[in-house]
């Protein structure tokens, strides 16, 4: 009986001690090295123990902020889930005496144990005083040429390019420019064209000359360039009757029958010296006019857009004139832009 309370009683203790090992939260802290001359760093571990899962709240310790007066942190690193390396340092040299760190798990505030932190001085001998300066003033550093040469070749380069700018600028201005302009040329149309020549031919007196041949032959050319600009076929290399077969299918029988009159008449007077009345000169006239009445076509536009060609010597100088003025746009950033450098150079130098 008594051995089966103490194996009760064991069991209980051992459940226990594996609660309280499960649920342990401690910090440990780590300093190394301990020593150190002033101005070298030293490194602090904070390792937390605390069950899986548990929630670590780290102290928060900013660069350049003070553990105790003299000692100040560096860098804070988080090395793992459970490890925080901080980076310390010093420059009065003592022993200093650093405070617990608090971490919180789970709400719960758990301290490490203090760490001792010991700062040497640099020693001096106090016999060799006069081997020792005091403080000097403050000194300007000397120019060195490697400083200043960039500033020096860029300028060069600078009143190069200036120098050849101004060059083909002074091309540039010496040629004329070759400007084409579009002209919009006002045309008559065609049945205007032969009406006015026909009134040219009244104005001569032509239909009651003697010389029949010649009024027949500015008629019928009137005629033939008209028909020639009014339906589209060359009408001044065709003869008479051609030109009547051609425009069979466009005309009306009446005024085609007039026109192959005109045409008879002046062949015959042109070509076998025959001679009209005055009568007849005055009816082939109004046959003409009424040919160009029937057949005219009028709402035609009477402006003309003539783009002007230009010759091969044109288009070479214009060619040439766009790549001067394009190199010297492109030497002109340069320039801009060596220039801000030179400055902004010199401006480092002098500050």
């Amino acid at each position: 009986m008594d051995c089966r309370w103490m194996m009760v009683v064991l069991s209980f203790i051992i459940c226990h001690l594996s609660f309280i090992s499960a649920n342990a939260q401690s910090v440990t802290a780590k300093i190394d090295p301990i020593e150190m001359m002033m101005g070298e760093q030293a490194q602090v571990t904070l390792t937390v123990q605390a069950p899986e899962g548990a929630t670590v709240e780290w102290p928060k310790l900013q660069p350049r902020q003070q553990l105790v007066e003299g000692v100040e942190v560096l860098n804070t690193q988080r090395t793992s889930s459970s490890t925080m390396l901080l980076t310390i340092t010093s420059f009065d040299g003592k022993l200093y005496y650093l405070p617990p760190f608090k971490v919180k798990v789970n709400g719960k505030e758990v301290a490490s144990k203090s760490l001792a932190l010991k700062v040497l001085e640099v020693e001096v001998d106090t016999t060799k005083l006069d081997k020792y300066f005091g403080p000097k003033d403050v000194q300007d550093n000397p120019y060195q040429w490697s400083d200043w040469s960039p500033s020096f070749w860029f300028s060069v380069l600078l009143l190069i390019l200036l120098a050849v700018s101004y060059y083909l600028y002074l091309r540039l201005r010496a040629g004329k420019p070759i400007i084409a302009h579009i002209k919009i040329v006002k045309r008559l149309l065609p049945h205007q064209k032969a009406m006015k020549e026909i009134e040219q031919i009244k104005a001569d007196k032509m239909v009651t000359s003697e010389n029949q041949k010649e009024y027949y032959t500015k008629l019928t050319e009137t005629l033939r360039r008209y028909i020639e600009e009014r339906y589209g076929f060359s009408a001044m290399e065709m003869t008479s009757s051609e030109i009547i077969d051609r425009l069979m299918s466009t005309g009306d029988q009446q005024s085609l029958d007039e026109l192959r009159q005109l045409f008879t008449t002046a062949d015959l007077v042109k070509f076998a010296k025959y001679s009209t009345m005055i009568n007849e000169n005055d009816a082939n006239l109004v046959s003409a006019i009424d040919f160009i009445n029937q057949t005219k076509l009028e709402n035609q536009p009477t402006e003309v857009v003539q783009k002007p060609q230009l010759s091969e010597e044109d288009q070479r100088t214009r060619k040439e004139r766009r790549i001067l003025k394009t190199v010297i746009g492109v030497l002109c950033v340069v320039m801009i832009a060596l220039l801000c450098y030179v400055i902004y150079n010199i401006y480092q130098l002098l500050n």
